[in-house]
């Protein structure tokens, strides 16, 4: 197993069933697991859906089968166990209690795939809806794709964030892909820790973390307010 840490980041690469008996309790778990409909590139070879257009060229993924199948239900038991507040992309897909909350995900999408995402809490709120475009190579802010196929915007995924309590301060995804959680959680200023297996989205992740953290324009602290000299008319009142 590897550990790096990277600012307020600890990323494990390894088997989230070897790792997280290791963590004890942490504030929140916000994940995105497989959701079991063969997303990854094993799947998407057999099935002929890699497909590329005039504008876009076909992306190629790593040759992995992480989502042949759904994680079972003493997983995802494990997983919940491990953290207060949880936020469960794809969490129709999973045995879970009923909830008040469900975040959901408008993708604005006109294609084949589905037209949101939901994900499953256990927080005390009504459900709330996010819109935000990611419809191919259609994607608002034009954000990259970091060779995952199943990688969240990272703006969906801050608002996902901005929806746990503030004393939530440290974070848990234990199906880390190529880091979006991690990138979020640094942009929010919360501690974070995340789990990956396959070793190439894992330096994927790491690399955007730590990109992450090298912006000063989101750790850099307010500079202090420059004293006001009060007027010799003002000290003479």
């Amino acid at each position: 197993m590897r550990v790096e840490h990277i600012g307020d980041a600890t990323l494990y690469l390894g088997d989230c069933r070897d790792v997280l008996p290791t963590l004890g309790k942490v504030d929140a778990v916000v994940t995105d697991p497989p959701y079991g409909i063969g997303a990854d590139a094993t799947a998407f070879k057999d099935s002929g859906a890699q497909r590329g257009c005039a504008l876009a060229a076909k992306r190629v993924y790593a040759d992995t089968n992480w989502d042949s199948a759904p994680p079972p239900a003493d997983l995802i038991a494990l997983i919940l166990s491990t953290a207060r507040h949880a936020i469960i992309f794809g969490g129709n897909y999973f045995h879970l209690p009923p909830s008040r909350c469900w975040l959901i995900w408008d993708k604005e999408v006109n294609g084949a795939f589905a037209d949101a995402e939901m994900a499953w809490t256990n927080l005390d709120k009504p459900i709330r809806l996010v819109r935000h475009m990611w419809n191919g190579m259609l994607r608002k802010g034009g954000e990259e794709r970091n060779s995952h196929p199943t990688q969240k915007p990272l703006d969906v995924m801050r608002w996902a964030i901005g929806h746990l309590p503030e004393d939530a301060g440290v974070i848990l995804d234990p199906f880390l892909g190529s880091g979006t959680t991690g990138v979020a959680c640094a942009h929010e200023g919360r501690r974070f820790i995340g789990i990956e297996r396959e070793p190439a989205y894992f330096d994927i992740a790491c690399k955007r973390i730590a990109d992450a953290y090298a912006q000063p324009r989101l750790f850099a602290p307010s500079p202090p307010a420059k004293p006001v000299q009060p007027s010799m008319f003002e000290a003479a009142q």
